[in-house]
Order: C-alpha cells, then sequence, then structure tokens
C-alpha cells in the first residue's frame, strides 16, 4: 500500500493505496458487514442489536445552518452521487479516554480526514487535513443554542470551540463541518466521530497491527517506546504511534510528520482486516465489530447498520488502484513559522473534489519532449540475442535524497516487513 503526501509542491500523479487482491479492501468490508444482516436469520439478533445499539446517532443538520443541500437528479433519480464523509478522531480527556491520554479540559480532535466515495462508485479518495491549518473558522451553532464568533485561526480549533459548552462530539463534528464546506466549498453528507478507547479496543480486537518501525522511536509525552525492525503494535502502542509528535526519531516534530505515520497505520489496519479470517471466525468477528462501534458518533443516516452495509456492498468492486490516501498541499505560514497554510494546488484539489473528478489528474507523458540524454532509445526491430546481457552500468548512482523539505511531494511506501520487498 502506498501513500502520497503532498506538500506545497506542484501536483503530480497519486500513488494509489494497493494491497494484496485487486479489489481485497472494500470487497472485504462488503462482505463483512453484509454479514452482520445475517445474523438475525442465525441466531445473532441479540448480537446484532448489541453492535447496533453501540452506536451513538447524533443529527447535527440543524446546527450547520442554511447550506445548499445536494438534490437527485429529476431526470434519472436513482444515479449514484458522490458522498463524502469526514472521519475525525477526538481527543477528548474524560472517562476511559482520560486514563488513557490523562485527563484534560475540553474536546480536541487531532485526526481530520476528507473521505470521497465517486459517483460511479469507481474511486475513493482520503485527504488528510493537518491540525495546524490557519483557516478562516466560521460563527458555529451549538444544540444548547450557544454561538461562537467567526475567527481565523488553527483548524483543529473548530472542533474544540463546536463542544466548548456542552462537551458534545456531536457540536464538535458540526462546527468543524461548517469549517471543511465553508473554506473547502466541498459539502459533507455524513460525519464519524472516533475516540481514544474505541481506536485501543479496535487494534487489540484484531490481535495487534504488525508493522515496519524504520527506527527507535521514544516520547515520553505520548508514552511510545519502540525499537526499530519488525513490530506488532498492541492497542495502546498504536494509538501512542499515532499520537506521537515530538521525540525521539520522530521527525523534526511537525504535524506532517504525524500525518504520514497516522496514514501508515490506517494502511497496516486495512491490510490486518483482510488478512484475518474474520467471516469464517464468527466470535472474532463481532469482537471487532463491538470494538469498532462502540465509541463512534455519527450522524442517523450512516449510523445504522443496513445504511453502512449498503454503502459498503456499493464499493465491492472498486480496485485498490483506485483508492488514494494524500495530504492537502500545505507550506510554512507566512505569519507563522509553528503553522501551516494551503497552498493554490489546493483549492484545485478541493474543486477538483466538489466535481467528483480525480483529485490529482495522472499524468501523461509529452511525446515532443525531449528523451531523457542518459537513456538510449531502444529500436523495437533490433534483434535479442537471449545469451548475451545489459552492459554493465557504470554511471555514477544518485545522491540519497535530502530530508523531505517545503516543495516535496513525499511518499511513504508501507510494506508488510521489515526485510526486502
Amino acid at each position: 500500500m502506498t501513500i502520497r503526501h503532498a506538500a506545497s509542491s506542484r501536483p503530480r500523479a497519486v500513488r494509489h493505496a494497493r494491497t494484496r487482491g485487486g479489489h481485497g479492501v472494500l470487497r472485504g468490508v462488503a462482505l463483512a458487514t453484509t454479514a452482520l444482516l445475517a445474523f438475525a436469520g442465525s441466531g445473532m439478533a441479540a448480537a446484532y442489536t448489541q453492535l447496533q445499539s453501540n452506536i451513538q446517532a447524533e443529527d447535527v443538520t440543524e446546527l450547520l445552518g442554511d447550506r445548499p443541500t445536494p438534490t437527485p437528479d429529476p431526470d434519472d433519480p436513482n444515479a449514484g452521487q458522490a458522498v463524502n464523509i469526514l472521519l475525525m478522531g477526538s481527543d477528548v480527556r474524560d472517562g476511559a479516554n482520560a486514563e488513557i491520554g490523562g485527563e484534560v479540559a475540553g474536546m480536541r480532535s487531532d485526526t481530520t480526514i476528507v473521505l470521497h466515495i465517486s459517483a460511479d462508485r469507481t474511486r475513493v479518495e482520503l485527504v488528510s487535513i493537518p491540525r495546524d491549518s490557519l483557516v478562516e473558522i466560521p460563527g458555529c451553532t451549538r444544540s444548547d443554542g450557544s454561538t461562537t464568533r467567526a475567527q481565523f485561526g488553527q483548524f483543529n480549533a473548530a472542533f474544540s470551540i463546536g463542544s466548548e459548552r456542552t462537551g458534545l462530539a456531536s457540536d464538535a463534528a458540526a462546527c468543524t463541518i461548517q469549517t471543511v464546506e465553508s473554506t473547502t466549498g466541498v459539502f459533507i453528507h455524513h460525519y464519524v466521530v472516533i475516540d481514544f478507547a474505541g481506536f485501543i479496543s479496535m487494534v487489540d480486537a484484531l490481535g495487534g497491527i504488525p508493522m515496519c518501525i524504520p527506527n527507535d522511536m521514544r516520547s515520553d509525552k505520548a508514552g511510545l517506546d519502540l525499537t526499530a525492525g519488525d513490530q506488532v503494535l498492541n492497542g495502546t502502542t498504536a494509538l501512542a504511534y499515532a499520537r506521537a509528535r515530538t521525540g525521539e526519531g520522530l521527525g523534526n516534530g511537525s504535524d506532517t510528520d504525524r500525518l504520514v505515520r497516522q496514514q501508515k497505520l490506517l494502511g497496516a489496519t486495512v491490510r490486518t482486516v483482510l488478512s484475518k479470517s474474520l467471516l469464517t471466525d464468527v466470535p472474532q468477528l463481532v469482537q471487532f465489530l463491538n470494538a469498532a462501534t462502540s465509541s463512534v458518533t455519527a450522524n442517523p443516516e450512516l449510523a445504522s447498520i443496513p445504511a453502512m452495509t449498503g454503502l459498503a456492498f456499493s464499493l465491492q468492486n472498486v480496485s485498490t488502484n483506485n483508492i488514494t490516501f494524500m495530504t492537502i498541499p500545505f507550506a510554512t505560514a507566512k505569519s507563522d513559522p509553528n503553522r501551516v497554510e494551503w497552498t493554490s494546488e489546493a483549492d484545485q484539489i478541493w474543486a477538483n473534489m466538489a466535481a467528483d473528478l480525480p483529485l490529482v489528474p495522472a499524468e501523461v507523458p509529452d511525446p515532443a519532449a525531449p528523451a531523457d540524454p542518459g537513456t538510449a532509445p531502444a529500436d523495437p526491430g533490433a534483434p535479442v540475442d537471449p545469451g548475451t546481457t545489459a552492459p554493465e552500468d557504470t554511471s555514477t548512482p544518485p545522491a540519497p535524497a535530502d530530508e523531505p523539505s517545503e516543495g516535496d511531494a513525499l511518499t511513504a511506501a508501507v510494506s508488510d516487513s521489515c526485510g526486502p520487498a
């Protein structure tokens, strides 16, 4: 599985998520959720009821104000529509979450991803938004009737501002949705919020996540202590890996470095789910789904197992070559070196998403472009002597790449292990 982290560079062809089996990821999800619907007919109605009751459904439509709502094509009401889902990781620190991250007042979101599903169900694109992005946060309305003032600030402040008086994840989600819609022009159809405890339970229900750790990593603040090499991360360690920002072996301590690690963890989690025989091991399937649904808040249209099943089943034939992970293009903010701002390339990506177009069109080679002077064109008519080998390459190898910096488009390959591919 490969991930593209787009910095401030000109967008290039996005590397797509790849894994064994052309349609494995979405087909696996579709089959697993379809299996849930069979529970009632197989003596597992109680399990189905428990899983459904785990999901907290909160309708935030009234909090979003007057916004243009997409309507079906009157000439073809059954035509497919693009779907945008806002995924948020909640850093709330009360109850079980306080035991994990330490009790802290308020609610934050360190992870926000816009998930786009194309109308023809051939593409799935996930765009991470750096929490340190400086954006215009609109005035928001909370469920208790209180309102906030419009302000310019750090993107993840919208989540905190929304929940400031009520402590509700739904209010936090509503303010974040408004911020995303007003700054990107992308309509958000659904939202999902998941917290610390839910994430840990999901990883532990899978028996841990195997990952290649490229170097020793230490972070006292996040409780992370990992040694380089092949490791199986349990829930607590996986969360620390995703949360860690500063410490030994964690890059320059930027939020964007952390985003790359989070995307690697997401890819490894998908791969782990696919490697498990969840469909033939019903107790483990129920354990995993119970963990996955226990700490989730979502809008009612999505927060039902039949709705999730229908959406997942519609994606069963999506090729994993058409599943894209990326981070919105950014540069260091002119006003604050500790913050970032989106570049003009980001405008085009959001416009493409709103129009349901591929986020970054694949580059097409220019036939008029001069050939690489160091490469001789092959003669398709020349005979091939199987008894000869290509001449040894005596050219000077390229110098090692420098550490990534602004202007680079970073590609982070997620391998199954630290061994050779």
